[in-house]
């Protein structure tokens, strides 16, 4: 608490005898007389003060620094996770797979063209010139080997006969309408589609590597389908090669004049672990997959060696048997990106 000043107090202060401040003037003078006699050794010591101040601060910046050096380090070493609950996991088909060995299979990637068979088209004409009395099929149809396509009223006999189709397939061209004169004209064109060509373009840095009889892989429509390379054809005029593949189209899910892109097998090894492509994204500029432990994923980077199309070898970062996320690991990672995006916030 501080002293309770009276104003008596104050006004005898204020009014000291001019003898005694005199003296409070000569004491000190005298003080200060001393203050300068001691001056340098006060400032020597003031020096070594100053000295040892700096050093201090100097360390304690040091300090300072290893300590924000030591803090961005386990700043960056923090685990990269996220926590999803099974059931939001099955809501948002996350996927999980164990890793596990793989047989890899190298190839080069072609492009190319569907056709129809040639061997597969029939051009259908009437036998003898006559009048067209019935028309059974329109273009689109779908027909079966014997089916009646169309009767011709023959100009010479009179009698009528039957138009039949010669193969299984689709009417791809019809010229065919009742009352119209048949002649040598082409009256129905039949393309049976349940198997189809492609034509690969094969450039000069790919010819080394490709043959006939090896097998080709092509993806279309979710399902691959394999085939073989049956013939490589020359051009005269072109910088590529053909490699001609017969593929089974029983399905239909191909087209003639599709383009297609396939694989050719040059070569096949296993590797002891691997993990699918779609499963691979890139967090803090490295590669790797996202590692289900519980309800917990964690982002394990992975070394990564030689691929195929669909898997790609594991060098180092997983084990074989951890089950690692390969469908929609995308969310995870957005996941993560937001948390810490509104970290740094």
């Amino acid at each position: 608490m501080k002293p309770h000043v009276t104003l008596a107090t104050f006004i005898a202060v204020w009014l000291m005898p001019m003898h005694v401040m005199a003296a409070n003037e000569q004491e000190h003078a005298h003080v200060h007389a001393k203050e300068q006699a001691v001056k340098p050794q006060s400032d020597a010591k003031k020096n070594e003060e100053h000295e040892e101040h700096g050093e201090n601060e100097e360390h304690e910046e040091h300090n300072e620094h290893e300590g924000h050096d030591e803090n961005d380090e386990h700043e960056h070493n923090e685990t990269l996770s996220s926590s999803i609950s099974d059931d939001i996991a099955t809501a948002v088909n996350i996927v999980t797979d164990r890793a596990d060995s793989q047989l890899l299979r190298q190839h080069q990637v072609v492009y190319g063209k569907l056709s129809a068979d040639p061997n597969r088209i029939s051009h259908v004409n009437a036998r003898f010139p006559g009048i067209l009395t019935s028309v059974k099929f329109s273009l689109g149809d779908s027909v079966k080997a014997g089916d009646v396509l169309a009767v011709v009223e023959s100009n010479e006999s009179l009698n009528t006969y039957a138009i039949k189709a010669p193969i299984d397939g689709v009417i791809i061209q019809r010229s065919a309408n009742v009352g119209e004169v048949a002649q040598q004209q082409t009256l129905f064109s039949i393309a049976d589609f349940g198997s189809l060509w492609v034509d690969f373009r094969l450039y000069p840095s790919q010819q080394v590597a490709v043959a006939t009889g090896q097998n080709v892989v092509i993806m279309a429509a979710d399902t691959e389908i394999k085939g073989v390379i049956a013939h490589i054809i020359p051009s005269l005029t072109q910088p590529y090669q053909l490699a001609r593949v017969k593929l089974d189209n029983r399905d239909g899910k191909l087209s003639s004049g599709q383009m297609i892109e396939g694989a050719v097998i040059s070569g096949e090894f296993n590797v002891e672990l691997a993990v699918k492509k779609s499963a691979i994204q890139i967090l803090d500029n490295k590669s790797g997959v996202f590692v289900k432990n519980n309800s917990e994923y964690v982002f394990s980077p992975l070394q990564l060696g030689r691929s195929d199309m669909d898997y790609v070898e594991v060098i180092a970062g997983l084990k074989p048997g951890q089950l690692y996320v390969t469908t929609n690991s995308y969310l995870l990672k957005a996941d993560i990106e937001k948390s810490e995006a509104e970290h740094d916030h």
